[in-house]
């Protein structure tokens, strides 16, 4: 249904440092270089980080939030390493969130500008 998103970022060119190694985790890569956007992707760019130079850290009780399917628990937990690592703050250990449905795995950080940004998986059942 969502073709793709872009989020808002400070300083375009630390923000690309810091999501390639990160979405790398997940399986996207940096396929798209312009002057004020970078894009990310498996076959197209489907994450984008747009530049707006001078804005304001994003409150943390914003409601922003983008969530990035992950391959597996595996990739749940690099994700949340590799952000974490890169300088993002915790929002939320990988771990099983019930709460959503009994599958349903998930890490939750926020970038160094405050976006809110989850990956996730579905474990399968034994």
């Amino acid at each position: 249904m969502i073709d793709h998103v872009s989020i808002a970022v400070a300083d375009l060119d630390a923000a690309a440092a810091f999501y390639e190694p990160v979405l790398a985790s997940i399986g996207l890569a940096k396929l798209v270089v312009r002057p004020d956007t970078v894009g990310f992707g498996k076959r197209y760019p489907e994450f984008w980080l747009n530049l707006r130079p001078g804005m304001a850290r994003i409150a943390d009780d914003s409601g922003h939030h983008v969530c990035l399917r992950a391959p597996s628990a595996e990739a749940v937990d690099a994700f949340h390493r590799a952000a974490v690592a890169a300088g993002a703050a915790d929002d939320g250990a990988p771990g099983l969130r019930p709460e959503y449905s009994d599958n349903y795995y998930a890490a939750f950080v926020r970038d160094p500008d405050g976006n809110r940004v989850e990956a996730v998986t579905f474990l399968q059942g034994d």
